[in-house]
């Protein structure tokens, strides 16, 4: 069958599967040279350099930030840039990953005289371990494909994607030679959701028991509804005389009853709660409690928080403050 035969989806199936089966080659390919790049890596009391240009710059700038967010500085290093004043950047014994596919690129060329110059330990991601950067490296990394992904065997697919996955794999090394916490990664990760769900516990969200819908086993579906709708957060916990959790009702718990025959609201709530629900604690990280309400085969949308120790009720969370951004 002609490439042009193809569908689009055939064709996109292809590609995705030509650069899978590249990564799984070049990590066969894997030797002693990794091992003596971490070294490299791991000994430096300085910052690294990421080089590139093209296609690898951008593949350069993403394994700079990568290794930066797990606690290696690092900076990455536009070719053309660094030729005209950006060298300015290095200390002596900066060690330096360079990329470059055909392993000749013009500009990175160039600058490995004065990398040297510069007492930088330089490894090589490249795509031809025969190529003149490779030959001036100090530690070579193959990064070789037997063709590119995309129909005119063109365009940097295959070759990018295994630079990247090389990239990460030195991330994922170090990582775990570092002792690399969670805790240090959320250090480097303060913003968006990732940091909150690593630096925020279920208490820095949660709504207090005194701002949120409670009742007793024995009061109406009607007394429990009021409640619900004068703090509206999608549901009501029910709980003993000593404050503590029996059971849960939900505004789909309302609807679904509605939906009988008969005096739905005279009912007793707990003949109707949902008993034994799934909870979580005061000091569980965010992050924990999310997955408690998204990794299940029926996803819940609040949670009930209990006290450290005991039964004790002491709020709610809301998947949706989960991800709501607080601002005070």
């Amino acid at each position: 069958m002609s490439k042009k035969s193809l569908s689009r989806l055939e064709v996109g199936r292809q590609a995705m599967m030509a650069e899978a089966a590249a990564i799984k080659l070049a990590a066969k390919r894997l030797d002693d040279s990794f091992e003596k790049a971490l070294d490299v890596i791991l000994e430096s009391k300085g910052k690294l350099m990421v080089c590139g240009i093209g296609k690898s710059g951008h593949i350069g700038t993403k394994l700079a930030a990568t290794l930066s967010s797990c606690g290696i500085s690092s900076v990455f290093l536009h070719a053309a840039e660094a030729i005209h004043g950006d060298l300015g950047v290095y200390q002596p014994g900066d060690p330096t990953i360079v990329l470059s596919k055909s392993g000749s690129t013009a500009e990175v060329l160039r600058l490995m005289p004065m990398f040297k110059k510069f007492e930088s330990p330089v490894i090589a991601i490249v795509g031809n371990v025969d190529s003149p950067i490779a030959a001036a490296a100090d530690i070579v990394l193959d990064g070789s494909v037997e063709s590119e992904a995309d129909p005119l065997n063109l365009m940097p697919t295959s070759s990018s994607t295994v630079s990247l996955a090389i990239g990460d794999a030195l991330a994922a090394a170090l990582v775990q030679a570092r002792d690399f916490t969670r805790e240090d990664f959320a250090t480097y990760h303060p913003g968006g959701q990732l940091g909150r769900n690593l630096l925020l516990k279920v208490e820095d969200v949660m709504h207090p028991v005194d701002q949120m819908a409670c009742a007793k086993a024995e009061e109406t579906l009607r007394d429990v509804v009021i409640q619900m709708t004068k703090f509206p957060l999608g549901g009501a916990c029910i709980v003993d005389d000593n404050n503590c959790l029996i059971g849960i009702i939900t505004d789909g718990d309302i609807r679904r009853l509605l939906s009988k025959e008969g005096d739905i609201l005279s009912l007793r709530v707990g003949d109707c709660m949902t008993k034994s629900p799934i909870w979580t604690r005061l000091s569980t990280s965010l992050g924990d409690a999310v997955r408690l309400m998204e990794d299940r085969s029926s996803q819940i949308s609040i949670l009930p928080v209990l006290a450290d120790k005991g039964t004790q009720l002491i709020g709610l969370l809301r998947l949706h403050d989960a991800y709501q951004p607080s601002y005070s």
